[in-house]
Order: structure tokens, then sequence, then C-alpha cells
């Protein structure tokens, strides 16, 4: 059986490329004083693991995360830095918005209205910024 890779470090600098400083250092500061030791857990397991397989760019596995956040649904908090990374790696914002379109006939129109909804408040965000 092949040992599954590992790295915090990639880990810890693929999540500041992708959500920015910011979040490395506030979001999971916040979460680490609530449930010690989770936000690295995340960190590591997801974004040292996970992300760094071969198989899919990381453009791919942001198009995938977005909708996979968008057909569980509920989740629109992670959804937000999702869009929010999405876009950081070049992922365009018509782009976003099909994937939520795309989702409607597999998903339910109420979960990608939502997929939408949060899209949208992040794209005008983003433009408001620029």
């Amino acid at each position: 059986m092949r040992e599954a890779v590992i790295d915090r470090e990639a880990g810890y600098r693929l999540l500041g490329e992708l959500a920015g400083p910011e979040t490395v250092e506030g979001t999971l500061a916040g979460l680490d004083a609530l449930a010690p030791g989770f936000p690295d857990w995340i960190v590591t397991s997801l974004f040292g693991g996970t992300y760094q397989r071969e198989g899919l760019a990381p453009r791919d596995r942001q198009i995938a995360t977005l909708a996979a956040l968008t057909a569980l649904g509920g989740v629109e908090p992670q959804l937000d830095d999702h869009v929010r990374n999405s876009l950081r790696i070049g992922v365009e914002a018509r782009e976003i918005v099909e994937v939520m379109v795309h989702l409607a006939p597999y998903v339910g129109v109420p979960r990608a209205l939502a997929g939408l909804r949060v899209a949208a408040r992040v794209l005008g965000e983003t433009e408001e910024e620029a």
C-alpha cells in the first residue's frame, strides 16, 4: 500500500497563496483558540495532503471545491472563502458563475441560487476593492 504524503509546510504555504496571510494568521488563530489543534489538522491534512496530490491542477481543485460546497449547502462561509481563493488563482468571475449555473439540474435550483448569492456578494466586494 502506498503511504499518503502529508506536508505541513506545503499546506500552510498553499493556504497562504490561496487565502492570503490574513486567513492563516487571523482566522486560524481564532479557531485554534476555540478548538486547539483543529486548524492545524485541517491545513495539514487538506492543504498539505489532498491538495498536494498529483492529478488535478490547483485551479481544477478549486472548481471541484466550489461545486462540492454549493452542492452541500449550508456552508456559505466556506464557499465565500473558496470563491475568493478561486479568484486569487485565476478562475474568472464568469467561470465561477457558470459553475453555479451548471449545478442547478444536479443539486437543485435552491442550492445553485444560494451559491450564486455567495458568488455575487464576493464578486461585488472584489470589484469595489479594485
